[in-house]
């Protein structure tokens, strides 16, 4: 949930949608992301919509925002997109909930989130529920009390087997301690382990990568993502960049990092299925996120969190403050939102479905992005048999330079 300014139309304050928005609900699965922005402290390189208990403190002392009152707030929030989201709809097929630090709130108010969107729309039989955890704010009787709850899937972020990038992140916990979680999980009965990891850290060597990657094998999930760092304008790790203290990480460390995970991964038993995701089996692949990159609905809960439903998409205040303001005046919690024209659906198609295995049907695109294709296949960018079935997939080397295709193709 970056802390990104958009422009856009302003939300009704009843939260009403397009009559054609509505219309496709029936269509394609139906998700709900609920965003939890409570952190113990931020850590440096972090760009999300996330506040500590100090900010959010009134000059007075008063608390503007709490994480007591938090779970009462996203189940109204989950009553309103019970009353738009009329006509035919499907059952919530995937439920994450994110942060921030979701583990901050306790299993109960977690699991009250979920009851609400049971009781208000219903799950799909082999419905995934998944939530974020910080490794340093769960015990296994909270994991427990996760699963009891109703939750099928945790995502632990580990970033780093190494105290050294651990210390440049800032981030809070010991080396050892997520794959200990990882481990706690699967006795409290969770089938699906996710473990994040950072690539690119300055000062992060190639061992020191490669022994994350195999901490994070050995603890035994069932998926790992791994994304490159990026240094977001406004961060302290931006800062400590441009103070020269920290050097930026450059294209070709990257590569090679990429390319060092893809080795190990593979080699541990496990097929990238996105660009930084890698699974073990179909069944341990994150549908939440496939809903995102195949187009799917999904309703997004919680200050900043965003939303999509049938092309429209928009977005909610980002002060928790202003969050719990609006919907306690009965008002949707909605700051502004786009309906996205046809052309704008086709381009986010071919961004999003290329980063998948699978990839983007070649018919999305226009004559000079077929032409494009057929220059990749070339050039060893795209996969030659999937472009012979009418499809546009990514080789090993194509994701390594995935911006660059989606430019060429669209």
């Amino acid at each position: 949930m970056p802390s990104v300014a958009l422009d856009g139309d302003p939300v009704p304050s009843t939260g009403e949608l397009p009559g054609p928005s509505l219309a496709e609900l029936g269509g394609r699965p139906l998700g709900f992301y609920v965003h939890v922005p409570f952190c113990v402290t931020r850590c440096g390189y972090c760009d999300f919509n996330t506040y500590t208990a100090e900010e959010l403190v009134s000059r007075d002392g008063t608390a503007t925002a709490s994480r007591e009152t938090y779970a009462d707030q996203a189940i109204a929030e989950v009553a309103l997109a019970d009353r738009v989201l009329t006509g035919e709809r499907p059952p919530v097929s995937t439920l994450f909930v994110g942060g921030g630090t979701p583990t901050l709130l306790s299993a109960e108010d977690l699991g009250r989130v979920v009851t609400a969107v049971r009781e208000r729309f219903g799950f799909t039989p082999d419905a995934e529920l998944t939530t974020e955890a910080n490794p340093e704010t769960v015990t296994p009787d909270y994991l427990a009390r996760l699963r009891e709850a109703g939750f099928t899937r945790v995502s632990f972020g580990m970033q780093s087997a190494r105290e050294h990038v651990l210390r440049v992140l800032e981030r809070g916990h010991t080396p050892g301690r997520p794959e200990q979680c990882a481990e706690w999980a699967r006795r409290a009965g969770f089938e699906h382990v996710n473990l994040d990891l950072i690539y690119g850290t300055p000062g992060e060597g190639d061992e020191d990568w490669r022994a994350s990657l195999e901490a994070a094998v050995s603890a035994g999930p069932d998926h790992v993502s791994a994304y490159s760092l990026i240094v977001e304008e406004g961060t302290r790790l931006a800062a400590r960049v441009r103070r020269g203290e920290l050097a930026e990480p450059d294209d070709d460390t990257m590569a090679d990092r990429y390319l060092m995970a893809e080795e190990v991964l593979t080699a541990a038993g496990f097929s990238a299925y996105e660009v930084s995701n890698w699974a073990r089996t179909e069944q341990g692949r994150s549908r939440h996120n496939l809903l995102y990159w195949t187009g799917g609905h999904w309703w997004g809960v919680g200050p900043g969190a965003h939303s999509h439903v049938g092309g429209t998409r928009w977005w909610n205040v980002k002060h928790p403050a202003a969050y719990a303001a609006r919907l306690a005046a009965g008002h949707s919690p909605g700051l502004a939102r786009e309906v996205l024209t046809e052309e704008e659906r086709r381009f986010e198609r071919v961004l999003l479905e290329l980063r998948v295995e699978g990839g983007c049907p070649l018919d999305l695109l226009e004559p000079h992005g077929r032409d494009a294709a057929k220059r990749a296949v070339a050039e060893g960018l795209l996969d030659a048999d999937a472009h012979e079935e009418g499809r546009a997939a990514l080789t090993l080397r194509g994701r390594l330079l995935a911006d660059a295709v989606v430019r060429d193709l669209t």
